[in-house]
């Protein structure tokens, strides 16, 4: 199942600097722009591998192979260690700088994330790990009210399954990591650290499906995945990442493409709704489509420094795999059928989108629906007798928001300023902070600070603790900073999406790191092309139900319209 990347008709393609004229014939509308060439993935906790040691007695030991070569010694991975070990403590580098070395200045202090003692992989914090967790929250729940149950399946493939699908493993051969020994002993045959799990899903698929009755089997399991990344970044590339994978099969292909796209859906809303992101779906090009699979549809998000990222997509497997596993079941006449199957996926990648689409130089800046803390509380004191004041009133606003279900959190330190709190929480993403003063609590009111609005702007006094009023407050602060973030993350999109009727035009969108839209034929031809001539830009073929105003006004029709982009992945 592949990483986290635009999840509807899409297809991507590299652009250099050779000029040459493409005809565009229009038979529909497209888009077009730059795409970020990082990983992807989700994934839930998983037991990890144990790093081996030369104490490790050999007899106990695991041998793991790389299949590619290993990174160079002097890696983009080295050069973000040194950055974050030469810079300032708490000095985040202004996104207009350098947007990359932002995005890494935010990661290590906001404690989201650190880098693993392997190379390319990374270890995911608590504050970071509290985030997927409401990603997990939400998910786990829309994947049960669409009729899947969590399962589990092992870490370990034979190599012979991978093999057995002629594209999946030429799709993967260069990311796979191999045991070749174990227990001190050669293994007689090499085994995959799973890179994904279409190939064992198939062999047991194979031995629980006999029937038309057995149909559909509809499961999901989070775990993690490995691939041997070249080129890595915190969250969005790394070795090793979490996520969550679907695997259903169905009597018909009416049925599997319809929870393909229904997964899809599922993916967009809940980037749209939870994440405040938003994402265009669509379908990948055959150039672009996962690795075995028939179609594969994918959400793509546009970053802050207006670069794509793949943030989730649904895989139409076709009969592909189950021709190759012979994963057959017996139709109502008694005939043997392969069955129809879908993959689909969502990682810890969506974590790096959420900080590169919402965060600021002031550092992270999290939706309230998916941040770990909605609300901070700051009581602020100058002098001994009235820090017990301040901090009972503040102990109580705190169990009133406790009560109400709001995550919120009280910093009653006294070693650090209150000034020095305020930036700490601001630099965490927090959506709201309360602060309580000795004149706050001689007048029963407090004063509120939103994340999303920076300076007095944002700030409001004079808010009444009285529970049901002060709860009423909050609630719809938390509300409407969720729907501020969405509508900002629209504006900035819809502002850098432009419409393009000739190659030149297209040309100078994507030199100017935007998207463009324009006319496309819907040949597989001219993403080839554009690959060829452009470089590292990826094309979409749109199904634009989410494409909220002004772009919803344009429809288009046999789902043909693309959009282009450099890659985020680009490091």
């Amino acid at each position: 199942m592949g990483p986290l990347r635009l999840a509807s008709r899409t297809l991507f393609f590299s652009s250099s600097t050779r000029s040459a004229s493409v005809s565009v014939h229009s038979s529909s509308f497209s888009f077009f722009r730059y795409q970020h060439g990082c990983g992807l993935c989700l994934c839930l906790p998983v037991k990890p591998l144990a790093s081996v040691s030369s104490n490790f007695s050999t007899q106990s030991t695991a041998k793991i192979v790389a299949q590619p070569s290993p990174p160079p010694e002097t890696s983009n991975e080295e050069e973000e260690r040194s950055h974050q070990k030469s810079r300032k403590e708490g000095f985040i580098t202004p996104r207009s700088h350098d947007f990359n070395a932002w995005y890494l200045d935010v990661i290590a202090d906001a404690q989201l994330a650190d880098y693993g003692p392997v190379r390319g992989t990374m270890v995911i914090r608590p504050y970071g790990y509290a985030i997927w967790e409401a990603i997990q929250d939400y998910l786990n729940v829309k994947f049960k009210e669409t009729g899947h149950s969590n399962m589990y399946f092992p870490q370990l493939i034979p190599y012979s399954f991978i093999e057995k699908e002629a594209s999946h493993v030429e799709g993967f051969s260069p990311e796979l990591a191999l045991v070749t020994i174990g227990g001190g002993k050669e293994l007689e045959e090499k085994l995959v650290v799973r890179p994904t799990s279409e190939t064992i899903v198939n062999h047991m698929f194979t031995q629980w499906i006999h029937s038309y009755r057995d149909l559909p089997l509809m499961v999901n399991q989070w775990a993690n995945v490995t691939r041997w990344e070249m080129r890595t970044k915190p969250f969005v590339r790394t070795l090793e990442f979490l996520w969550q994978e679907g695997h259903t099969a169905h009597a018909t292909p009416e049925e599997a493409e319809k929870e393909a796209l229904q997964m899809i859906d599922v993916y967009e809303k809940f980037s749209y709704e939870e994440a405040a992101i938003p994402v265009i779906a669509g379908r990948k090009s055959k150039v672009e489509t996962f690795a075995g699979a028939s179609k594969t549809y994918t959400i793509e998000a546009m970053m802050g420094d207006r670069k794509a990222l793949q943030a989730g997509t649904s895989h139409n497997l076709g009969q592909n795999f189950s021709r190759a596993f012979g994963t057959q079941f017996a139709d109502e006449n008694g005939q043997r059928v392969h069955v129809w199957q879908t993959s689909w996926a969502i990682s810890t990648r969506f974590i790096g989108g959420i900080i590169m689409t919402h965060g600021d130089d002031a550092g992270l800046m999290l939706p309230p629906k998916i941040a770990p803390i909605q609300v901070v509380i700051v009581p602020i004191w100058k002098k001994a007798e009235e820090k017990t004041g301040v901090l009972d009133a503040a102990f109580s606003v705190e169990k009133v928001l406790k009560t109400a279900g709001i995550k919120v959190k009280l910093d009653a330190s006294d070693q650090r300023t209150p000034g020095w709190k305020f930036n700490f929480w601001e630099m965490k993403g927090v959506p709201l902070r309360i602060e309580i003063g000795p004149r706050d609590v001689s007048s029963g009111t407090l004063v509120i600070s939103r994340r999303d609005v920076p300076g007095k702007q944002g700030k409001v006094f004079g808010i009444s603790m009285e529970p049901s009023t002060l709860e009423a407050y909050i609630r719809d602060k938390l509300d409407e900073i969720q729907l501020s973030l969405l509508e900002k993350a629209k504006i900035f999109r819809d502002g850098n999406i432009v419409d393009v009727s000739s190659y030149d035009e297209l040309k100078s969108a994507i030199a100017q790191g935007k998207w463009a839209r324009g006319p496309w034929s819907g040949s597989d031809v001219k993403p080839r092309r554009f690959k060829r001539i452009m470089g590292q830009v990826r094309v979409e073929r749109l199904r634009s139900r989410r494409l909220h105003e002004k772009l919803d006004k344009q429809r288009f029709e046999k789902d043909e319209g693309v959009l282009l982009w450099r890659e985020a992945n680009e490091v």
